[in-house]
Formats: structure tokens, sequence, C-alpha cells
């Protein structure tokens, strides 16, 4: 039966309903109810403006091109009409390398197209275009010959396997949802917090930015040495200064360079875009060069002589022939070019340099073939210092009797950096960074979630071989001398990987040069974006400008920045030294990748769902482990450079960044941490040597929700200085239902209150029937396991005489109650509105004591806190105590200085002797009764005689005390003794010490 459809875009039929007006003038889309009263009606009516029907399939006419190369085949069949050859040719027409969110001022936005990359345009060949670059036309030959096919092979394995589980663990996080323009700097901050991503992020736009000047370096390179080596401007008088005029050459054409690429970044990305096929092109046609060319060899190798002195390699630049001597025209016999090299003149008898004269001239093959068998000899590596001969080895030579300083103004080939493993890695890294290039335009990809790991892992598969098949092919094929030569100038200046290509060495030439141009545009194009992201973000507030741009989003600022710091890469003017200082950026990007996912697999939270499956934390605590150690392997200082600059900016973020609630893994990973270590402290009771006040802070808030007295704060930040646990919690009369927003008001007024006074702890705010009911519920449940407060703190209660009603002081006496029922210290402070802020500093003072009662030590560690804040550091701590007229004061004053001796506390020591009519009956039933003596001489051990005849002296002294105090109130003046007083002196001597002696001693002698 045949069935008619109409294909339309459609909206939610509420929506239309409800906006019918706009439907019937320039609506774009059609609701569902004007689509079924379209397919309702017989013959369709034509467009009107009061209607939303139509005359057409399309919503628009004038929009049908729209559906244009749209597949809307009912099953899946029928997509076969649509040629596979002509989609793939018209993607690679259309393919670019630049990430999502790139978007060109000059065309048109409001047209909306929605994602159609697949996993080959989309994913693979940016991240082929982005790994395959500079590294491997200009350096891969020459670390193959300095390394060796082992160290390379090992070289190359390394980085792969790091590049291989980044890019596992990335694709877990790009298939946990959409990554958008920022790429690994999202994934990150999103997966880690804003912190750690901007630290990171501003890493990789390092690491970005100082790759554009890797490949700028690597174009003018080329540009100089291989294309046109007549264009350098400094032309060096000496041998010795030729290194020097070169780098001056790339510092000028480098930064003409750098200035032409930012201006064409300026005016238009389309043009970088448009060129984007052609980059791949090269870098393709180069690879396929690179392989033709070895299969050549295997049939007919190319005529690349060599010259050797000996077995020294020998620049082939200014002589023809390899030979000293030649034969004339009328059999004479003439010397050479090279004989003009190494003697004073042309004559057969002028002097000539030692080794010149000792050694035969050869000429050897450069490129001998696959199937010469030189991979015996390329197999080891060959590193050196500095200004050292390339030497064949196995080539035979009569060494010079002494060394020639002289060396370097003969036309041989050296060593122009010194060479050993650590630093080849660090060269080598950059040609396998890139791989991020799929995961920045995941918006732009059809399927994300399968074309992001797809494509990344195969273009690493394929990068990987292409690396490790190179490195065996070239020492396979390719002389050691050669290989060792990074310039070519024994084989004319040739670039090295040149010579093995076929059918000319202009393929690699031409192929690397525009390579490089296009990876240097991209990195221009790329780092500003990224930059723009992270400010837009506003997570570091210095970089808020480079946020802004042109009237459509272009980052101009950003640009500016980039290309300023890609100067100073340029200024260095040497890719093997700018190679390692990406390396260490790209490094730590990766590192935090693989933390990202190894976090929150192992968090397991429930938003952890990731496409992608085959993943596990071990590999990515391997491919973090493989990071650092390339880190530290390529260059350690570079590392701790780098580490350095993250550590700041992760601090500067911390400090001065702004909150953003991203849901990150390490606000999980605390969470856990804390759970954990809560769980950990029920286990078992504190110890002594773990005791400090975690205190329970009662403030009073007033009408306006604010806190009353705020010098409540900045005491106990005084006292605690941000460490153990402070609660600081208030009490408002009334029910939650009708008083909650009252307590959340009173609870933000509260942190910002402990914001001011820089109290680090937690506030709470308790709706309750009765503030006793409360503070009760306070002193019970306040904290959480382990975590429980053992101190309560509050204000002595102002104006509590004259107040008419009498709850103030009633709660406050039940309040102390609560806390001496719950076994709690408790601090009260009176006029607390005349304490010192947070801000003052006391430039002289006391801090008074007076050691009434023996509590354990916690009146003398309360003031030693103190005395730790800034506030109270230069005042000093002096303990009083009380003692009777017939007590051993002098002893009593020295158990107490060697009490505070082994308690390592500093204070001064007064005993103040009263009469017991002074002493306050409250204060005497609390110090001197039978019951707490009798309590702590258990706790000094003494023997069971000892005890009793102690407690029976100090009952009849308490009797007897008692029994005369009033006629000792009549008789004696009141008056104080203190223990520095002459006459007290002289009659302490007079005085049996023994009875009294031996108590005062052990009690001040007991442990706290």
């Amino acid at each position: 039966m045949p069935t008619n459809f109409t294909v339309v875009p459609v909206e939610d039929g509420a929506a239309a309903g409800s906006s019918g007006r706009a439907a019937g003038t320039s609506a774009n889309r059609a609701s569902l109810g004007s689509v079924f009263r379209d397919l309702e009606e017989e013959e369709p009516s034509p467009v009107s403006d009061e209607s939303n029907r139509e005359s057409s399939p399309f919503i628009d006419d004038d929009r049908g091109h729209y559906y244009d190369g749209k597949n809307m085949a009912l099953f899946e069949e029928e997509i076969d009409s649509n040629p596979m050859v002509a989609s793939l040719l018209s993607k690679l027409a259309n393919y670019t390398n630049l990430p999502q969110g790139v978007r060109e001022h000059e065309e048109a936005d409001n047209t909306v197209t929605g994602p159609q990359m697949g996993t080959f345009i989309g994913v693979y060949l940016p991240c082929m275009q982005n790994i395959l670059g500079v590294i491997l036309f200009l350096r891969l030959p020459w670390i193959v010959g300095t390394a060796g096919i082992m160290g390379s092979l090992a070289i190359v394995l390394l980085c792969c396997a790091c590049t291989m589980l980044t890019a596992i663990s990335m694709s877990a996080i790009a298939t946990n949802g959409v990554v958008p323009a920022g790429g690994s700097y999202y994934m990150i901050s999103r997966s880690l917090g804003p912190e750690f991503g901007g630290a990171v992020g501003l890493c990789f736009y390092l690491g970005t930015t100082f790759a554009g000047s890797m490949y700028i370096l690597g174009t003018i390179e080329i540009l100089l040495t291989y294309i046109v080596p007549t264009a350098a401007i400094f032309e060096a008088e000496k041998k010795e200064d030729e290194n020097l005029a070169m780098l001056n050459n790339m510092r000028v054409y480098g930064t003409c360079c750098l200035a032409l690429m930012a201006l064409v970044v300026f005016i238009g990305v389309k043009y970088v875009n448009k060129l984007a096929l052609v980059f791949l092109s090269c870098v393709v046609l180069s690879i396929m060069a690179i392989y033709a060319g070895v299969i050549k060899t295997a049939i007919e190798p190319p005529n690349f002589p060599i010259c050797l002195l000996g077995n020294r390699s020998l620049k082939n630049l200014d002589f023809g022939t390899c030979l000293k001597v030649e034969v004339g025209a009328n059999n004479q016999t003439l010397t050479t070019d090279l004989w003009a090299q190494f003697c004073h003149d042309r004559h057969l008898n002028s002097s000539c340099d030692p080794y010149f004269q000792s050694n035969n001239v050869s000429e050897i093959q450069g490129i001998p073939g696959l199937l010469s068998g030189v991979i015996r000899d390329n197999l080891w590596g060959d590193y050196g210092p500095a200004g050292i001969l390339v030497e064949k080895k196995s080539q035979p030579s009569v060494p010079p009797a002494q060394e020639n300083s002289r060396d370097m103004d003969y036309p041989y080939v050296f060593n122009d950096i010194g060479t050993y493993f650590t630093l080849l890695v660090g060269i080598y890294f950059p040609s396998v960074t890139g791989i991020m290039a799929g995961s920045n335009r995941s918006g732009d990809l059809r399927d994300a979630q399968r074309s992001i790991p797809v494509g990344t892992i195969m273009a690493i598969a394929t990068t990987s071989f292409i690396y490790i098949s190179c490195v065996v092919l070239f020492g396979a094929c390719i002389e050691g001398v050669v290989l060792r030569d990074k310039f070519g100038d024994s084989v004319k200046k040739n670039l090295v990987i040149g010579t093995l290509a076929w059918p000319s060495p202009w393929v690699i030439v031409i192929g690397s040069f525009f390579s490089c141009c296009g990876a240097g545009l991209q990195s221009l194009t790329g780092a500003p974006r990224l930059l723009q992201a992270i400010a837009r973000d506003g997570i570091v507030p210095f970089l808020q400008v480079f946020g802004h741009g042109k009237a459509n989003g272009e980052p101009t600022w950003a640009l500016l920045l980039t290309t300023g710091i890609c100067e100073i890469g340029i200024l260095i003017a040497s890719l093997d030294a700018v190679a390692p200082i990406l390396s260490m950026f790209f490094l730590m990007c990766y590192l935090f990748v693989n933390l990202a996912c190894a976090i929150q697999t192992l968090l397991r939270t429930p938003n952890w769902r990731p496409r992608f499956k085959f993943y596990h934390w071990s590999l990515s605590f391997l491919g973090m482990s493989l990071c650092v150690s390339l880190m530290f392997v390529s260059s350690w200082y570079y590392a701790l450079v780098a580490m350095m600059v993250a550590s700041c900016i992760y601090k500067y973020i911390e400090y001065r960044g702004a909150e953003k609630a991203w849901g990150d893994g390490i606000r999980g990973l605390s969470l856990n941490a804390a759970r954990y270590a809560l769980i950990r402290l029920e286990e078992a009771p504190p110890h002594t040597k773990n005791w400090r006040p975690q205190m329970l802070v009662l403030c009073k808030l007033d009408s306006d929700m604010g806190v009353k007295h705020p010098r409540l704060l900045s005491f106990t930040t005084q006292l605690k200085a941000g460490k153990g646990l402070t609660i600081v919690s208030s009490v408002l009369e009334g029910t939650y239902m009708t008083r909650g927003s009252d307590a959340k008001t009173g609870e933000q007024n509260m942190k910002a209150a402990m914001s001011a006074e820089r109290t680090k702890g937690f506030s709470h705010v308790v709706v309750s029937s009765n503030l006793r009911d409360g503070f009760s519920h306070l002193i019970q449940s306040a904290g959480l396991g382990g975590m429980k407060h053992n101190s309560v703190l509050m204000a002595w209660p102002a104006g509590w005489r004259q107040a008419q009603d009498t709850y103030p002081w009633k709660n406050f006496i039940e309040t102390i109650r609560e806390t001496t029922s719950a076994q709690q210290a408790l601090l009260v402070a009176k006029n607390i509105d005349r304490f010192p802020a947070s801000q003052e500093r006391l430039r002289e003072g006391t801090i008074d004591v007076w050691w009434i009662v023996h509590d354990g030590g916690l009146l003398m560690l309360l003031p030693f806190l103190l005395s730790q804040h800034k506030v109270w550091r230069k005042c000093k701590m002096r303990i009083f105590t009380v003692a009777q007229m017939d007590d051993n004061s002098i002893q009593m004053k020295k158990d107490l200085q060697l009490f505070l001796y082994q308690l390592r506390l500093n204070a001064e020591v007064e005993v103040v002797e009263m009469h017991d009519s002074d002493i306050s009956a409250f204060t005497y039933e609390k110090t001197l009764v039978m019951e707490q003596r009798s309590q702590m001489l258990k706790q000094m051990q003494l023997s069971r005689n000892e005890r009793e005849r102690e407690a029976q002296l100090i009952h009849d002294r308490n009797t007897a005390s008692h029994s005369a105090s009033v006629k000792a109130a009549a008789a004696t003046p009141d008056r104080v003794h203190m223990t520095w007083t002459k006459d007290k002196l002289i009659s302490e001597r007079h005085r049996n010490r023994e009875s009294n002696a031996m108590g005062v001693k052990d009690m001040f002698s007991m442990k706290p």
C-alpha cells in the first residue's frame, strides 16, 4: 500500500500553540498541530500571514536548499542512494583542522547546521595532522643516528605509550559529556575543579604557544638551510661564528614569519581553514614519498656519495670530487679543492694538516639501501659532547698524535649540541602531541561518544606505527654518519630524510615546509581561543581582559598576547631548545587528564557514566607515572619550573579566583577523605597528646540577624589560629516554619562575620521553642562523629542586674549546668567588646592566670595558645596561685616552677598568701575539701600509710582553720603576703616544713 510522507522539522505543540502569531509571520519551524492540520486538508491552501499552514513540504520554500545533502531516508538501506565516494570527496573538500568555536566573521552566522563530522574527517585526520610534523622531518633521522635503533625505539615506545594511556583516559572523560571550546582545559576544570583546570589550562596554553614557536623555527630552518640558503642576512666571518649567525637569521626571519601568520589569523580564520586540506595533503604525500623511497632503495639505491677523511665525515660543500689529487690533461698530478681545504696552498709540497696527511680519503654511499646490512652498524647509539666530530667507527683511521685545536677550521661535520638520551626524549616528545584535536571539536561530531575514542586511538596507533617503522627503516637504509649529520652537510646540504624520498628530495622539503607553516597557523589560531575560554570562565581575574575581542567573538587581545609569548620562543632561535619547554607543558596537561580519570573512576560518582568502557584507574595511574617520569627524564629543571608555574597559578586561583559550582572530583575526593577520617576518629578515644580545644561558640544575634559580639569571633580566631574545630552557632526563639528565613539570614550574616574576622570553621543557627532548649541541643548534638566540640565559649550576659526579667541570667546558669553535665570545658568572656581585634598588636602586657582549681593544665594551655597569635605575641604570662598562711609558699613556688618547666611553658610564678577569711566559702569548698585532696593523693600514687597520714593531716588543718576563722579575722588585720617579702622568708625558716611540703610537692608534680 503506498504511503505518503511529509518530512519537516517540528517543535513542541504547546509552545507553538501559544505563539501562533510568531509562527505565522517569520517562524522557521512548524508546530505539531500545524503539521497535522496540513495533513487533514485535502488541498493545501496558500501561505498567508494569519495562518501556519504551508503549501510545500518544507516550512519555507526559499529555504528548501537547507535540506540539500541531508539524508532523510526512511530505512537504512536507502542511504545507498548517496554514493560513498561523492560523500567522502565532499567532506574532504570542506575539511578543517580548526577546533570547535572558531567562526569566521566574514561568513553569515544565521545559518545553523547540525553536527555532520564523522570519525575519519572529524577526529582521525586532525589528530594525524597535529601529531605528524616538524620533528619527523627535521630531527627523527638525527635521533636515530645518535641514539641508535634500539635507543630510538625505546624513546618512541615511551612517548607513544604515554599518549596512548592519556588518550584512553581522555576518551573516558570526553564521552562522559560534551566538551566545548577549550578541550583539555574544559575536561580538567570540570573534573578536578577551577584551580587545577586553570593551572593546567594555562600550562596547555603556554605549550600550544611555544609549539607555534617551534613550528615557525622549523619553517625558517627549512627555508634558510634547504630552500634558499643565500637569503641569510647575517654571514659568519669565522667558522666558529656560523652557529651564532644562523641563530640571528632565525630570529629575524622567525619574527617576520610570526608577524605574517598573526596578521593572517587576525584578518580571517577562513584563509587558514581553506588551506587546511593543502597542509594535510603535504603531510600525507611526504609520508608516502618516504615509504616509496625505502622500497626503491631495495631495488636501486639513490646516489648520494659522502666523503670520509679517515673515519671522519666531511662537509661536501666546497669541493666537487672526494680526492686529494687528480690527474690532469698532460698526466700532471693536480691538487683538488679538498687539498686546498687542509693545506696552506695548492702545491704538492705545501704543509698540510697532520691528520689529512696520515689518512686516506674514501667515498661511500650515504644511502646504501634496505638490503645493505647497514642496520647492524646503527643498532646502538653514539652520544657525545658539543663539538665532537661525526665519525664512522668501523672505518680505518690513523689517529692524530695530539689533539688539533684547529679542527673547527676544517670542513668536518660536528655535533652542534651535546647529546644524551634524556635530551633526545625531550626533543622527540612534541612529535607525539596533538591527541586533543578530536576531543576539542566534540560538538561538531555526529556521534562524539563513538568518534572520539575510535578516531584518537586509531590516529595514535597509526602514527606510532609510522614512527616505529621510520626508526627501523632509517637505520636500515641510511649510513650512520649521514643520520648524525643534523643539517645534511655531508650530502650537499640536502635534507637527510629527503635523500631517502622518491621521486625527489624536494617532495619532502616542500611538503615539510608547508606542513610546518600549517601547524604554526593552527597553533596561533587555537592558543588564543583556549586563553579566551579560560578568561571567560572568570577563574583568573587578571585574564578577564583577554576574554573580549571583536564583535564576532574573535579573540583579538588573546592573539596579541599569544604573539608576544610566541616571540619569546622565536628569540631562543633553536628548535632543540624550544622542544623540551613545550614538552613540559604538554606532559603537565596529560598528567592531569590521567589524574582526572583516575579520581572519577575511584570515586564512582553517579555522574561518571562514560560511553567508552575500555578504561581502568590503574591505566590512568600508569599514565600519570609515565608523564612524571618523562618530565624529569627530559629535563629536571624545566620540570621543576613547569610545576612551580602550575603551583603558583593554582594558589593564585585558590586565593583570588571566582567560586565555581562545577561539581569537581577534588571536592568528591575531599568528602570521601573526610568520611574516612571521621570513621577512624571514632574507633579510639582522643589521646592527651592530640587534645586541643574544639570550640562551640555560642553567639547572640541582634534584631537585624547580625552578630552582636563580633569580638567573640576575633577571640576565637586568636585562640585557635585556624587549628581544630570551630562551630559558631546561635539560637532563635520560635518555630522553624515561621523563622526559617531568619535562620538562613542569620547563618549568612554569621558566615560574613566569620570571614571578616578570619575565623575558620562552621556556622549553624537553630530555631527552638525556647533558648534554654536550643543551647542544650547545640551542646549535645553539635559536631559529627569524632569531630565534636570539647569546649564551649560564650559571652558574659550584659546588664543582667538591670534587666527586669530573669531569663538572661537563668539561661546563662542553665547553659553552665548543661556544659558541666556534658563534661566539657567552659570559657566565659567578660567585657568581650573590649578585647583586642585581630588587626591590633599589643606592644606589651601580661596574661594573668589565677590557678585556683587543679584542672589538669587547661588554664595554662589557653594563655599559651593565645600567646602564639600575633596579637598577644609580645605579652608575658604570669601564673598566680593561692596559699594559706601556714603553707610553705616558697617550696610551693619552686614546685610550681618545676611543674611549668616540665610542661615547657614560659611564665612567671607568683604565690599569694591569704588568710582563711579572705578565701570565699565557695572557693574554699571547691579547692580545699577533703574529697578533692583525697582524689589528688590517689593520683600521686602514694603508699596507703602515706595517703592516710596526709589525709588526716589535711582534715585536722581544715577543722582548725574553720573553728578559728572568726577569731583570726577579728584579731589579725586583712593583708596579703607575697613570697618575695623578707619578713615572710625569715619566719618560714622556723616552721616545720616536712608535714606540709610533701603534699604540696606531690600535688604540683602530678601529670596534667
